[in-house]
């Protein structure tokens, strides 16, 4: 449970730096679809990064293995889909925007699962 409050919270710092960065280190370095695919990753990272204090949440109530295996399907969802982002924004090489669809994929596992421990334990 500690440890997903922890990761949530680097997260969320993480994604506000990311953000910034974006907003004002990157401007007029990359395209303007760069940028935007850049802000998609930093969206997609913060709102997981909430699905990750909810996981951290629900664990301090009930610690079930369950909640525990959607928070990890969330923090493999931000490493493949936010992290693939990044890179591919600077780098404009399109093999690291074809591991996206790998960290989408976790996102909805993520989703799954937080929904089956949610109907099963609660």
């Amino acid at each position: 449970m500690k440890l997903f409050f922890i990761l949530a919270i680097i997260n969320g710092f993480l994604s506000v730096a990311l953000g910034a960065f974006g907003a004002h280190g990157l401007e007029g370095k990359v395209s303007e679809n760069m940028l935007k695919t850049w802000e998609k990753a930093v969206n997609y990272q913060m709102f997981h990064t909430m699905a990750l204090f909810v996981v951290a949440l629900l664990m301090s109530q009930w610690n079930q293995g369950n909640f525990a295996n959607a928070g990890w399907a969330f923090l493999i969802g931000i490493i493949l889909f936010s992290g693939s982002l990044y890179v591919y924004s600077v780098s404009g090489i399109k093999t690291f925007a074809m591991i996206t669809p790998f960290g989408g994929v976790a996102f909805l596992v993520g989703w799954v699962l937080l929904g089956y421990a949610v109907v099963k334990f609660l």
